[in-house]
């Protein structure tokens, strides 16, 4: 026990390492991008500590957005993430700082974030109720302007295939989506419902009405 209080200093060091980082640093080097097709990566672990109980909480961010004129590179949006997940936090601030981080340093046409987690400060303490999530979305002002952004989230235990599976044909005519067209990339599956693109998670479903962009 003689070495337990450095151990622990040096850990919560590391831990809170985001109060020393400066999101700005990682965010300004910068692509120029001749489309607005959107980009999207989803599935960015992070482990942060409750601001209330000093407890972690962990899961994945998924990250969506429409460029304007310019991109940032794929890890800079992991390292966003890292950024205000090393810090005390509540997952409802670090969803919000995200998206408001990546909206201000790109000046993009529309951001969407999304957080899942499981917390340690109701799973092994309180309650007790292991394996219960928390998932928050913040859609940024200018997707507010500019898109429509709607988070719809359906339990579907595997993922969804690209036939639409998703969304039954009589859940996107009643939001007002025409058949779908499938397509695939190396980060996401994703389904056009007319002019609607829907990205595809494991259980949760992003939708971007973007007019007549496709």
């Amino acid at each position: 026990l003689v070495d337990t209080p450095n151990r622990v200093a040096r850990m919560y060091e590391e831990l809170l390492a985001g109060y020393e980082e400066d999101v700005q640093k990682h965010l300004m080097k910068t692509f120029p991008a001749q489309n607005s097709e959107i980009v999207i990566e989803k599935d960015i672990q992070f482990y942060s500590l409750c601001e209330h109980h000093l407890l972690p909480f962990f899961g994945k961010v998924h990250i969506a957005y429409i460029p304007n004129d310019k991109v940032v590179g794929i890890s800079k949006l992991a390292r966003t993430v890292e950024v205000y997940a090393r810090r005390l936090q509540i997952q409802e601030q670090m969803t919000t700082q995200i998206a408001d981080a990546l909206e201000k340093n790109l000046s993009t046409k529309g951001v969407m974030v999304m957080v899942e987690a499981e917390h340690m400060c109701m799973t092994m303490r309180g309650v007790k109720k292991s394996g219960s999530k928390t998932s928050t979305a913040k859609k940024s002002s200018t997707a507010k302007k500019t898109t429509k952004v709607e988070t719809e989230y359906w339990c579907k235990g595997g993922p969804a295939d690209m036939s639409g599976g998703y969304i039954s044909n009589q859940q996107a005519t009643k939001v007002g989506y025409s058949s779908p067209h499938s397509h695939t990339t190396g980060f996401n599956n994703y389904v056009w419902y007319g002019n609607a693109l829907t990205v595809v998670g494991c259980e949760s479903v992003f939708y971007f009405k973007m007019g007549n962009t496709r």
